[in-house]
């Protein structure tokens, strides 16, 4: 069995579970069992890892947490306890666990200083944040002090799918589009984008960002954004600056909640095998399910093992 590092696996607080866990799902008894297992370090999670050998979960408070929370000061507090906590946790099995900072962005110096925090004294591997805070997307003017501080410290940040702010029209009597099923993906890959032609990564030409679900949609249209992008200005540009360049260069995907051959496939034709890594989503997918789907993909060993761990060792320093 390979050596599995998975990324996107996550955890809450008792304080934030009181109002900033989302409900993807309206079947009670499956949402109860997630609640009791994004509140378990011991037990539950570590022997659903040994089952599907993952050695070692990146762990990172689950969706929406503080990126829902209106109240900059109380955001700061909730983040600031739930990285104590995680903290504790890596502390008890450093073999096991890693962390990515739970950050308040609701205002860019606050999440700089927090993550600066995080990964300098509490030797958290980079920061995962769940979706746009009070309407705010990353590519806004606020948050230049916090690209300054990513870009400084060298380390990934994991764009993961939040709360929308609004309800589009287009949702509008179909709730089954809403949530994991459609909209998020749509708001994070809209999010990711929102970097790319906003100039984000002119400005922080080192930044990293990790997408998780296969990357959101996004290799499989790299070729049509930039077709439509010079259509746009009304002119070609330097192949360097494509929109496709730019991905490529900024981004990297986690095999997250798609277990499936054929986009892992693309993905790869897409990105390169040094930008793919596996995840799970634990405790929203099934960890056996992601870990025998890998295991089984018709791609080399050596490409098996950069997906399963090298790519993550080399990008998360681990």
């Amino acid at each position: 069995m390979i050596r599995k590092i998975a990324l996107e696996e996550h955890f809450t607080t008792a304080a934030l579970a009181e109002k900033h866990v989302a409900r993807p799902t309206r079947n009670e008894s499956l949402f109860l069992d997630i609640e009791r297992r994004l509140a378990d370090f011991d037990q539950l999670r570590l022997e659903t890892m040994d089952k599907a050998g993952i050695d070692l979960a990146v762990l990172s408070v689950t969706t929406p947490g503080v990126q829902a929370e209106p109240h900059g000061p109380t955001a700061v507090r909730l983040a600031r306890e739930a990285n104590d906590l995680l903290a504790q946790q890596v502390q008890k099995r450093p073999k096991r666990y890693a962390g990515f900072a739970h950050l308040p962005t609701q205002d860019g110096a606050a999440a700089a200083a927090e993550l600066e925090r995080a990964v300098k004294e509490l030797g958290f591997k980079g920061a995962l944040i769940n979706g746009q805070t009070n309407g705010h997307y990353l590519d806004a003017e606020m948050y230049i002090p916090f690209w300054e501080r990513v870009q400084a410290l060298d380390v990934p940040v994991y764009l993961h799918p939040g709360e929308m702010h609004d309800r589009p029209a287009m949702f509008a009597g179909r709730p089954e589009l809403d949530g994991p099923v459609w909209a998020w993906t749509a708001d994070t890959a809209a999010h990711a984008l929102r970097l790319v032609f906003g100039g984000t990564f002119k400005r922080f030409p080192r930044l990293k960002i990790i997408l998780g679900h296969m990357g959101e949609t996004l290799p499989f249209f790299l070729w049509r954004f930039d077709s439509r992008w010079q259509m746009e200005i009304g002119e070609e540009v330097a192949p360097d600056t494509l929109p496709s360049a730019v991905f490529k260069r900024n981004f990297a995907i986690t095999t997250s909640g798609v277990c499936a051959t054929q986009p892992l496939l693309l993905a790869l034709e897409a990105l390169g095998e040094d930008s793919v890594m596996f995840s799970v989503d634990y405790p929203y997918e099934d960890t056996q399910t992601a870990a025998d789907f890998i295991e089984a993909a018709p791609i080399s060993d050596a490409v098996r093992a950069k997906i399963c761990h090298s790519n993550a060792e080399r990008m998360l320093r681990l």
